[in-house]
């Protein structure tokens, strides 16, 4: 199941909220809530959002770890 995830997202540039909910592992909620509060940048193309996934992939990088190594 994960390979096929990470094939599915593997070649995206851009994603829309449903596809960046399930590539963070979060509800589209979540996404719509991270970009009120400025946390994350999307862009909006006919009353659709979308993110870049580079920009999602940073936003992983730069989070915080918590426990292990």
């Amino acid at each position: 199941m994960v390979e096929t995830v990470n094939q599915l997202f593997e070649n995206l540039v851009w994603m829309t909220s449903e596809e960046a909910a399930k590539y963070l592992r979060k509800s589209v909620g979540a996404i719509y809530t991270a970009v009120s509060r400025g946390q994350l940048h999307a862009r909006k193309w006919r009353r659709r959002l979308y993110f870049k996934k580079s920009e999602l992939d940073r936003l992983l990088e730069n989070s915080q770890q918590i426990g292990g190594y």
